[in-house]
């Protein structure tokens, strides 16, 4: 197949993250981000790689079809406009896929149906990717649209971590069950990490802790998920930017019994108002660390908490794991944060876990072990790159399925 470049959107509520990839070498060709999509100070930043030349544009994009024509212009200026021959297809991120999507899929109406029945368990996320999806097709129909789920890693965990301990019947009926999520990301930063040690991965077992605004733990056996910490949504598991993470349900039923909250108000607030936000007011951690070197006791408990939970995930991963390779520190906070590298592993020392100082210290791009020499397990920063992974998932399927899919025949 002559054409290897694939266009890689994630669409958010208001926002749409892009970038153009040739798979060939795996080279960026251009990236960018329109964000604030239906207010008056949209703003539009797209960077052509191969020159380093980037541009902004600034003002009202009214909606994701005006935003994705934005971002087609901006790409026709650079020569690498979406009716180039060489566009092999668009991959889109999903953040839900439920049970049924476990593997990048082509795009079709029941495809869009399955997604559409999904979004009573992702109504923040769900309904902003279809809207990318529909959208990119008007715009290319004829060119192959692929679906990757952030759930589809997560759908090799065995029944015994996947199931709630409620009604079987009740949760098949609603779909109750612990799906996981940033999917793209532990698959990635798992396979770079078992690269970084020199293993295949399916020899090594290790511990991925994604750790964003939002944030969620993998225990990744041969290559494969066997338990994370996000469940039917991305609220349950590790302290997060403004997320809860694991509660007492009962907590809810206090907050309306007692507290009179509605159930949008409840959610509102474990979603919006909780993590580290909810305990002290931020949730960027390079301002809390700044807090707590300043002596600010709320700062300090926030990151206490913080840690607290991190440190159980790991402890129990490596409990399900039995045997643990390593574990990776990845995305905004994992990779940039040494403070909490630090204090995540600080004295487990028993189970073979330590940092060395100057190299956790370092801060750079690639992927680096920042463990002592001699340490039984491995401690690595691997920056995460879920973009890639969409299209490296992308350009295989298409690929895969033949000259049909390739020229746009999706049936």
């Amino acid at each position: 197949m002559s054409s290897t470049r694939v266009l890689v959107l994630n669409s958010g509520s208001s926002s749409v993250k892009y970038q153009l990839i040739d798979m060939r070498g795996g080279e960026r060709l251009a990236a960018g981000l329109v964000e604030r999509i239906g207010e008056q100070t949209s703003r539009l930043k797209h960077t052509h790689v191969a020159d380093g030349d980037t541009r902004e544009q600034h003002g009202p994009i009214a909606d994701h079809e005006a935003a994705l024509k934005a971002v087609a212009a901006e790409l026709g200026r650079d020569g690498l406009g979406l009716d180039s021959p060489e566009l092999a297809a668009i991959g889109h991120r999903v953040v839900h896929g439920g049970m049924f999507f476990t593997e990048p899929t082509l795009i079709d109406d029941s495809v869009l149906t399955e997604i559409e029945r999904l979004v009573p368990v992702a109504p923040l996320h769900n309904p902003a990717n279809l809207t990318g999806i529909r959208t990119a097709q008007a715009l290319r129909p004829d060119l192959p649209q692929v679906a990757v789920f952030d759930t589809a890693f997560h759908t090799t965990m065995p029944e015994s971590a996947a199931r709630y301990a409620i009604d079987p019947k009740i949760a098949d009926r609603y779909r109750i069950r612990r799906y996981g999520f940033h999917g793209t990301s532990h698959a990635y930063v798992s396979r770079e990490t078992a690269r970084l040690l020199g293993k295949d991965p399916s020899e090594v077992n290790v511990i991925v802790l994604h750790l964003g605004n939002g944030a969620s733990a993998s225990a990744v056996e041969g290559g494969r998920c066997v338990d994370t910490s996000m469940g039917l949504t991305p609220l349950e598991g590790l302290v997060m930017g403004t997320r809860s993470g694991d509660l007492d349900p009962a907590v809810i039923f206090h907050l309306e019994r007692v507290g009179g909250m509605s159930t949008d108000e409840i959610d509102t607030f474990l979603n919006k108002r909780s993590g580290l936000f909810g305990l002290c007011g931020d949730n960027d951690m390079r301002e809390i660390r700044r807090r707590v070197e300043e002596g600010d006791e709320r700062a300090r408990l926030a990151f206490d908490i913080y840690i607290h939970r991190l440190k159980k995930y790991i402890g129990a991963y490596y409990a399900v794991l039995g045997r643990v390779d390593a574990v990776a520190f990845t995305a905004g906070v994992g990779e940039n944060a040494a403070p909490v590298r630090q204090a995540a592993v600080a004295g487990l020392e028993g189970l073979g876990l330590a940092v060395d100082g100057e190299l956790n210290a370092v801060r750079g791009d690639e992927a680096r072990l920042i463990s002592p020499a001699d340490a039984r397990v491995a401690v690595a920063v691997v920056p995460t790159d879920e973009e890639m992974e969409i299209a490296t998932q992308t350009y295989a399927l298409v690929n895969d399925s033949g000259g049909s899919v390739a020229s746009g025949n999706l049936t």
